[in-house]
């Protein structure tokens, strides 16, 4: 059955049927502690989008949308609780925007067939869908971010990174060492010399790390950082006036929040990126309209258009389509978790269908495979204006290397899989 034929199918047997059970979609949020900074206009994004669709649309195929939400404090231990308190209401999907609770989770979704969907975070090597059955980390990784910034300095030096200095700070966390390995395969290929830099949680105490820095002089900063750690680096980069044109932070360092309490001292710092910038995208219109006028906006509603509320919107727009996409291949919009996992592994996004969604540009291109949970591995980058109070796109979404990354994704998970007795499927 072709898609435009199951989707008609599919309206008709709503249509004649019975009164439709919610479409639960957890929200693993964290709007207290440390890391609250980013939580919050993720969550509010995140829970916008869907409402959005339930005043706009009827929800999805003409079932509701419940969004459960569950506060976490970005503490692994709670967001296995949350896991736990609302995986039997029918949850479809969880996105717990935490690489710490995303290790724990992913054995446990994976025996509950439930889906997992750690956008641009995680365990990386869950890009091998053919040993992470359940774990989907598109439209990017955390190794695609390394070898995105590291692109991007080569494209800065003529293609030549040999005898540069690379600095590496980042949360002493699985969080923040993820993209040490790709960072020091791709120094053995490109010749420059890295030094890591490690940051205790919640990161607020950072002078040593600054101090070696100042020291050392490395050509380079690169970030892996989170919360108010992020502030406290480029105010400690000011400080020891590291030009900030030369310190990139991973995209969960480049919001708002991370540089405005340095003021102008944080003009032309950088930060990787996989999603749009700003309003300037028709999507918002109808947020206006069916969500904030009517006072159903999440949170405040005053964080619209800022860099993580765009991410959390597009994490629910990413679900939300995964889930039109599981109703067409089932033929009901009454879908389980199982459904959403087959909605997931066969989703495909293109421009046509982001321009429909009015969100034309907001993400790159992709499909998901069985293979391929990971998506494209397409990394951005933007600068940040501290007089005008903007991030501007100085590269749009790029290749990242993929024979480098490629390799690490197999002997990751071909150990994981050795460990845990997983046979890779897909064949």
């Amino acid at each position: 059955m072709n898609k435009t034929l199951a989707t008609m199918a599919l309206g008709a047997l709503m249509a004649a049927g019975p009164a439709l059970a919610d479409l639960v979609i957890p929200d693993l949020s964290y709007r207290t502690g440390p890391y609250a900074a980013g939580g919050i206009p993720f969550s509010d994004g995140y829970n916008d989008y869907f409402t959005l669709l339930n005043e706009r649309d009827g929800g999805i195929g003409g079932a509701p949308i419940r969004v459960i939400e569950c506060e976490t404090g970005y503490n692994t231990e709670k967001g296995v609780e949350c896991y736990e308190s609302t995986k039997g209401e029918g949850a479809l999907v969880y996105q717990p925007l935490s690489t710490g609770i995303t290790y724990q989770l992913i054995p446990k979704v994976t025996a509950d067939n439930i889906p997992l969907h750690t956008m641009g975070y995680g365990r990386t090597s869950a890009a091998n869908g053919t040993v992470f059955s359940h774990v989907f980390n598109y439209p990017a990784n955390y190794w695609n971010g390394a070898s995105g910034a590291i692109n991007y300095l080569l494209d800065e030096n003529g293609g030549d990174l040999s005898g540069k200095k690379i600095a590496l700070i980042y949360h002493n966390s699985a969080y923040g060492k993820e993209p040490i390995r790709t960072l020091e395969n791709l120094s053995e290929k490109h010749g420059y010399e890295l030094a890591l830099l490690p940051v205790d949680h919640p990161g607020q105490e950072q002078k040593s790390q600054w101090l070696q820095i100042r020291r050392d002089k490395p050509d380079y900063v690169i970030m892996w950082g989170w919360g108010v750690m992020n502030q406290v680096a480029v105010q400690e980069a000011a400080n020891i006036r590291f030009p900030m044109e030369n310190f990139i932070g991973v995209w969960w360092s480049g919001a708002e929040f991370d540089v405005e309490p340095a003021g102008e001292k944080a003009n032309g710092y950088k930060a990787l990126t996989f999603t749009g910038l700003g309003m300037d995208y028709p999507v918002y219109d109808d947020l206006q309209k069916y969500v904030v006028d009517a006072g159903k906006a999440a949170g405040a509603g005053d964080q619209l258009g800022a860099v993580q509320y765009n991410r959390g919107l597009y994490a629910a727009m990413l679900a939300s389509e995964a889930i039109k996409t599981a109703q067409e291949i089932h033929g009901t919009a009454d879908i389980t978790a199982a459904m959403m996992r087959d909605g997931m592994e066969a989703l495909e996004m293109t421009d046509a269908k982001m321009e429909a969604l009015g969100m034309a540009g907001f993400g790159p291109e992709f499909t998901v495979s069985c293979e391929n949970h990971g998506g494209p591995g397409l990394v951005g980058v933007v600068q940040w204006d501290a007089s005008a109070k903007t991030w501007n796109t100085v590269q749009d979404f790029k290749p990242t290397d993929a024979e480098v990354i490629g390799a690490l994704i197999d002997e990751d998970s071909a150990a994981y899989a050795a460990e845990n007795n997983i046979e890779p499927r897909c064949n």
